[in-house]
């Protein structure tokens, strides 16, 4: 899957418009991130990825960039 792609998914999921998100994007300045944002973020990984992540790992992403890696593994 292109890292294009996967940004969809994240804006899709996080409710922002196309193209408001970029690999720096700090997850602190987006108030979408919440505990809601994460338990999303679970199901996307497990549903288009087959990978199972604790939210303990996720919160300790700090950019979209953070977020992309994990989707890449």
């Amino acid at each position: 899957m292109t890292e294009e792609k996967k940004m969809e998914l994240l804006e899709e999921m996080l409710e922002v418009d196309e193209g408001t998100l970029k690999p720096e994007t700090l997850l602190a300045d987006l108030e979408e991130w919440d505990s809601i944002a994460i338990l999303s973020f679970i199901v996307l990984l497990d549903e288009e990825f087959g990978k199972s992540v604790k939210a303990a790992e996720i919160r300790k992403f700090n950019t979209i960039a953070d977020a992309l890696k994990i989707m890449e593994k």
